[in-house]
């Protein structure tokens, strides 16, 4: 699962429209929407503040919580 429908799932979930979660990071609701969809990638300062904002982990909107901590993960290929 990627950071897009996770940050959309997270919203939903907490019955926020795109424009409050847009007010809590200080954009426009445009550029959020934007950030669901996928047109233009999310911030690290927006991410830190939707982890702070609804007490998650940085890997969990990620989608990296699977990963073991302190283990590097070679490519395949």
């Amino acid at each position: 699962m990627d950071y897009r429908k996770r940050i959309r799932d997270l919203r939903e979930d907490h019955d926020l429209t795109q424009e409050q979660v847009a007010q809590i990071l200080g954009t426009s609701q445009t550029m959020y929407a934007r950030y669901e969809r996928g047109a233009n990638e999310l911030p690290i300062r927006h991410l830190i503040k939707l982890c702070r904002y609804y007490h998650v982990s940085s890997d969990y909107i990620l989608g990296l919580e699977g990963v073991q901590k302190g283990k590097i993960q070679k490519s395949k290929g």
